[in-house]
């Protein structure tokens, strides 16, 4: 079942088309579903490809500049890749979260931030969860 985009010459807005089979979906065919206009122009669409969690995480490893920036024990590298990982995941970061991540793309460093917000610290008492060899923010002491 075909969704192709056009540009109504009639009403002037960017339209979604629907056709319910393949054989029937034409320009000639395409009317706009907002004033029923004719005078269509088919636009090239944006392509959205999915891709599975593993394949997102393998494109992360192979980047090396951001491998390196957290290697590099920059507290503004941690944040971007926690804001990556978020993307990534489409996990949308929560309140506490993006405050965390603001205050270490400011350049604060990761322990005065578990000091002011003890609740992100978990029972192991670090941000990341007890991630082995992170140490706290991700063993940027």
């Amino acid at each position: 079942m075909p969704i192709y985009e056009y540009y109504c010459y009639d009403c002037t807005k960017r339209v979604n088309v629907f056709f319910r089979t393949m054989s029937e979906a034409s320009d000639e065919a395409a009317a706009c579903p907002t004033c029923s206009g004719k005078r269509l122009h088919r636009l090239v669409s944006r392509v959205r490809m999915l891709r599975s969690e593993e394949s997102r995480m393998e494109s992360m490893a192979d980047d090396a500049s951001l491998m390196s920036g957290l290697e590099s024990e920059d507290p503004r590298a941690l944040a971007g890749f926690m804001r990556r990982m978020s993307d990534e995941m489409g996990e949308p970061l929560d309140g506490e979260m993006s405050e965390m991540i603001n205050r270490l793309e400011a350049g604060e460093s990761p322990e005065s931030i578990e000091q002011s917000m003890p609740e992100l610290g978990g029972d192991d008492g670090g941000m990341m969860g007890g991630m082995p060899g992170m140490g706290g923010l991700g063993g940027l002491e």
